[in-house]
């Protein structure tokens, strides 16, 4: 009866990693990690995790995303010993979040998976509203661009991202990311009858700011102040200053973290 009672407690105390996957609206934290000022996606969901496993718990996210960047699907992950089930998990946590952060799935996966170290690529979209009138229901998800763009000329010299580069002209300044090199796989472009365009990059890895920087180009292209030509010798300059402004963080949106090619 000993050796039976053992055993269950050493079930019950077994370290099991859980993958989260999780949509959350930017706009009210400084960003996905924790910081010392200000509340964040991270600790957020962290805190509540706390509370639900009664276990300091340490969430580790795919990568980060800036102060204002939303998330249809980020993926964590986070070791515990609690012997919850992972659909009470995400029950509870619903429960305890905040309405701009919901868990979409929570899953046991093995104890290897590392939801950094495991992505193989990621998938962004931009947004932005290209019509005379704002929208009161797109107000914090798009950047309203009021002026007429030239959509084929922006889809054109967006064709010069595709493949592997140094994209040091679309970083931001003072990144203390180790290269600057990343393969960006596909770029792809919609617009509806309401003005609304999207812009969805796919890269095995970004910098900090570089959708947004390449965005702030390509907008730049649109105008007519820079030539799909012009644009990629930007690219190849390898310099920030060259490269047009960073669009606004809350037209971004990571979309999803893929984890087989």
């Amino acid at each position: 009866m000993k050796l039976q009672a053992k055993k269950t407690l050493d079930e019950i105390q077994r370290v099991r990693t859980i993958k989260l996957t999780i949509e959350y609206d930017g706009t009210n934290y400084q960003g996905w990690q924790v910081q010392a000022k200000g509340p964040t996606v991270q600790g957020t969901i962290e805190e509540k995790l706390n509370l639900l496993t009664r276990q300091k718990v340490h969430l580790i996210g795919s990568g980060r995303t800036d102060s204002g960047v939303h998330a249809l699907e980020q993926v964590a992950h986070f070791t515990t010993q609690s012997p919850l089930n992972t659909q009470s998990i995400r029950k509870a946590l619903n429960s305890l979040l905040p309405p701009d952060i919901l868990i979409k799935k929570a899953e046991e996966v093995g104890e290897d998976f590392h939801a950094r170290k495991w992505s193989k690529s990621k998938v962004y979209e931009y947004r932005i509203l290209n019509r005379e009138l704002r929208s009161v229901f797109h107000q914090g998800y798009v950047w309203h661009i009021p002026q007429y763009l030239d959509l084929k000329e922006m889809k054109k010299a967006s064709e010069h991202l595709v493949g592997e580069y140094d994209f040091s002209s679309f970083r931001s300044t003072g990144s203390l990311t180790r290269t600057s090199v990343r393969r960006v796989i596909r770029v792809e472009w919609k617009k509806s009858r309401d003005g609304l365009i999207r812009i969805e990059i796919e890269a095995n890895g970004f910098l900090k700011q570089m959708v947004r920087a390449i965005v702030g180009t390509l907008i730049e292209v649109g105008k007519g102040k820079i030539t799909s030509d012009e644009f990629r010798k930007i690219l190849l300059l390898k310099d920030r200053t060259k490269a047009g402004p960073t669009a606004p963080a809350q037209g971004l949106f990571l979309k999803k973290v893929k984890y087989t090619e």
